[in-house]
């Protein structure tokens, strides 16, 4: 009877990122938002903490939970994301009839493309297609350090961490439930700090990322339009890339920038369609991220791609009910945390 009542707890989401930590429990019979919250912390010292002892982290994580949190929490158990950057995400094809075992090959393919010994990673993979002549898997990979400081962290709050994924599988679960998920389809999560990609075609397939971020973007509009940083911030949330008096020079400082993510999704989609087997042609592009919200994004990348482009909003059927909401513009925040938190049960207990 215990062990189902283990299994029937909620199961709320932590999301470790850089910039920020959030926590959400959310029902997914009614899709609603029963409890979250967020603080924003200082990069440096994250990365800092990541590396070492944790520490930072740790405290980082009991100042959210006693002072910024609103709603209800029915549990301790928790699925947590870490922070896609520190992650090792590839898709590897093996030959069927290979030497030695699949684990074996997954071994020496990570020691070829990771710049860590395979000793001090953590290393898991899902196979993802299979046919006579050939097996492909999502390979990831993330240092044992980063892993053990944030499960030491969340414990020592007496949060019980029960599995563990990129923040990047977090979204792309959620967008299943909320978009169409039956079409090939590349997901740019634009962060604070970083932006990463990723094509989705049943489950993830090619993954990549650049140090581009939302605060990058405000820093552009900031130098090259001689501004603060806060009038850049409102230029870009409430300007951006639309038409208005100040949008040619708004564009001016985002585009080499929005230029370099371009690149990267370009050379995703080509990796895609070159080295996964059973590729198709890439239906759309869906942006999400506290990065997204700069009006008129989803146009630039729908013109620069030429495949139709969008910015994803789930808040439609994820609702916040009776809890007060974030701001509109800060609702893309939340995208990660909420895949983690709809996590069900069978995922984990499987």
């Amino acid at each position: 009877m215990s062990k189902l009542f283990f299994k029937d707890k909620p199961i709320i989401g932590l999301d470790i990122s850089t910039t920020s930590i959030k926590l959400m429990s959310v029902d997914t019979k009614r899709w609603e938002v029963l409890g979250y919250g967020s603080i924003d912390v200082d990069p440096t010292q994250m990365e800092v903490s990541l590396d070492t002892d944790g520490k930072y982290v740790e405290k980082q994580i009991q100042l959210l939970m006693k002072e910024k949190l609103l709603g209800v929490f029915g549990s301790n158990h928790v699925v947590m994301s870490i922070p896609t950057s520190r992650t090792y995400s590839r898709s590897i094809t093996i030959p069927t009839g290979a030497t030695g075992s699949f684990d074996e090959s997954v071994r020496l393919e990570a020691e070829q493309y990771i710049p860590i010994p395979i000793a001090q990673l953590y290393l898991d993979y899902e196979v993802t297609d299979k046919d006579s002549d050939s097996t492909t898997a999502l390979m990831c990979a993330v240092p044992r350090k980063i892993v053990d400081n944030c499960v030491t962290a969340a414990v020592s709050n007496n949060l019980r961490v029960i599995m563990i994924e990129p923040g990047m599988l977090s979204v792309s679960r959620l967008l299943r439930y909320t978009e169409d998920g039956s079409l090939p389809t590349v997901i740019v999560d634009i962060g604070a700090a970083s932006t990463d990609v990723a094509v989705i075609d049943g489950t993830i397939k090619v993954t990549g990322g650049l140090p581009i971020g939302g605060n990058t973007f405000t820093l552009d509009i900031s130098e090259k339009m001689k501004v603060s940083l806060e009038k850049a911030h409102q230029l870009k949330v409430l300007n951006g890339l639309n038409s208005s008096p100040k949008q040619k020079a708004i564009v001016g400082a985002l585009e080499p920038n929005l230029k370099r993510i371009i690149q990267e999704i370009k050379k995703i989609i080509r990796y895609y369609i070159e080295r996964v087997p059973g590729a198709r042609n890439i239906e759309q592009v869906i942006v999400v991220g506290g990065g997204s919200n700069v009006p008129g994004i989803g146009d630039f990348f729908t013109d620069s791609l030429v495949i139709a482009s969008r910015v994803a909003s789930p808040w439609q059927m994820l609702n916040f009910a009776k809890l007060p909401q974030p701001a509109r513009q800060f609702k893309p925040r939340y995208l990660t945390v909420a895949g983690l938190a709809s996590v069900k049960p069978d995922e984990v207990w499987k």
